[in-house]
């Protein structure tokens, strides 16, 4: 005989909906777990891809790293990538605006946010990782330049649009243009040169550029 199927019984009067409102606790248990283990597997993807790098990361390592069967890594993301790109954007918290005063401060504190991303050992392994991945895949580039990338931009953008605002920086300033000088020699020094990264070199970067920014060279074609 075929195995008999077991219903749960529905109390006299209710619909089967109404009796699955009756009884939320078994779901809502489930609910916590299932949170937990999301959080549990992007904690994992993220330290993982620090150790490992992006192309060496295989999901039978995260869901060990995590605890959880790959069937559960696989439930929440159906493929490596799209759980790398989620993972990304935990890298980089929200980066909060400074405000010491002046702009060659504000500055200065933004660029020691960089410093220590590059000087924390991991970098070694996660940022040229990362760069062939972007190449490679839109997900992961847009992750990249979402999580990664925006918290810097839209915070150091904000300390020099506020420095134009306040007179510091002049008028007819490109901030996309000094945001990328102030970004791209740190990079390029740190991947293409194997250069180190320290303040002194990121003082030497703000100098040039806040020099480019000051409001006694004037406005262009005045």
């Amino acid at each position: 005989m075929p195995p008999r199927r077991v219903v749960a019984a529905v109390p006299p009067g209710h619909a089967p909906e109404d009796h699955a409102l009756q009884a939320p606790a078994a779901r809502r248990r489930g609910r916590p777990r299932s949170r937990t283990a999301h959080a549990a597997i992007l904690a994992a993807a993220v330290a993982l891809v620090r150790e490992v790098g992006y192309d060496a990361l295989a999901i039978e390592g995260i869901a060990a790293r995590a605890g959880v069967g790959k069937a559960t890594v696989y439930r929440h993301w159906p493929s490596k990538e799209l759980l790398v790109a989620e993972a990304i954007e935990r890298l980089v918290l929200a980066i909060p605006i400074p405000d010491t005063g002046g702009l060659e401060g504000d500055v200065l504190s933004m660029m020691r946010v960089t410093v220590r991303m590059y000087a924390d050992p991991g970098t070694a392994t996660l940022l040229p990782a990362l760069v062939a991945a972007v190449a490679r895949s839109a997900h992961v580039a847009e992750a990249v330049r979402s999580g990664m990338t925006a918290g810097w931009h839209a915070a150091m953008g904000a300390v020099l649009r506020r420095a134009v605002a306040r007179g510091e920086a002049r008028a007819d300033a490109d901030v996309e243009l000094a945001l990328e000088l102030l970004a791209g020699p740190l990079f390029y020094r740190y991947l293409w040169l194997g250069a180190p990264i320290d303040e002194r070199y990121a003082r030497a970067v703000v100098a040039s550029v806040l020099a480019g920014l000051s409001p006694a060279r004037g406005v262009r074609g005045a």
